[in-house]
């Protein structure tokens, strides 16, 4: 399939949903979401059923960012189709000088591109994965099989939370955390490792696709305030549009902190709720716990970063 280099989704996927706004309206607060997994990849809701809890939460705005893969999308517009803003997305799992970086994607969809070919190696080297982890557990003396994980997943990208679901039901785990903690997670006795394109490849390769990136969750590469400026500095000279400042897991006091390191350098402080459903409990689109309330404005910023 031919790479088509710079491109955008057409504007179809942004649907003028709500009437005129006066022209300061960008200083209300209007939540929107832009961190979401659908069952295409590992969450727990259809792309029909994300985009129906984004609207009950009177959110502007909604992005689905599932694992590697774009076939949630077209479900996703059709049901946000006049009724909410829709961005379409995706989140990569990219090295970072030899650690997990996590990069949501915005405005990449599922046609013909640069990023969306580099991403089917990623989903077989996924797949190989998936059979070593249950080879793993196997060997431990865990009789699950490749076949359940396959039903639990259903279709779209299979990967480790399916595998801690099963664990669950085999009694293995108290929940997907618990798996995790045990077997799954990096370090782990059944964690294995897969093929991630390198940081600066997949923010160039965005970019081509007609798209911007964002990092997802920050503290997975830094664990101290000298950590985050050194990240936040180093990404900014990547070329990275934003960073997840807004995240679901953080204090206000730590969201308002990353969001000024951000604006000082130019980043645009972006934020989500990381809905996965019943994968990650007690977290709801648009509002994660209850506190979170990320700013519409963030939308038209990182629109106008596209190429």
């Amino acid at each position: 399939m031919p790479c088509q280099n710079r491109r955008r989704e057409p504007r179809a996927w942004r649907i003028a949903a709500r009437p005129a706004q006066p022209a300061n309206h960008y200083r209300l607060l209007v939540p929107v979401d832009l961190h979401t997994h659908s069952t295409y990849s590992d969450g727990t809701m259809s792309p029909t059923s994300v985009v129906e809890r984004a609207i009950a939460a009177g959110l502007s705005t909604i992005a689905l960012t599932d694992h590697d893969c774009f076939e949630g999308l077209e479900e996703a517009g059709r049901a946000a189709a006049g009724r909410i803003d829709f961005v379409p997305g995706v989140e990569l799992s990219v090295d970072w000088d030899g650690r997990a970086m996590h990069l949501l994607g915005y405005w990449i969809g599922d046609g013909p591109g640069p990023l969306q070919d580099a991403l089917v190696e990623i989903r077989e080297s996924r797949a190989t994965r998936n059979v070593d982890i249950v080879e793993a557990l196997r060997g431990m003396g865990i009789a699950i099989t490749l076949e359940e994980v396959l039903e639990e997943a259903g279709h779209g990208v299979i990967g480790r939370p399916h595998i801690a679901a099963v664990l669950c039901r085999h009694g293995a785990a108290e929940d997907i955390r618990d798996a995790f903690d045990r077997y799954l997670g990096t370090g782990r006795p059944a964690y294995r490792p897969r093929k991630r394109l390198l940081a600066a490849d997949a923010v160039a390769l965005a970019r081509e696709s007609g798209g911007v990136t964002s990092v997802a969750h920050p503290h997975t590469v830094a664990e101290s305030a000298e950590g985050y400026r050194e990240v936040f500095g180093a990404v900014a000279a990547l070329g990275v549009e934003g960073i997840e400042c807004h995240y679901v897991d953080y204090s206000p006091d730590l969201r308002r902190q990353l969001a000024s390191w951000a604006d000082d350098l130019g980043v645009i402080p972006t934020g989500g709720s990381d809905y996965h459903g019943a994968y990650k409990p007690g977290i709801e689109v648009g509002v994660g716990r209850g506190d979170l309330a990320v700013p519409d404005e963030i939308v038209e910023r990182l629109e106008d970063r596209r190429p």
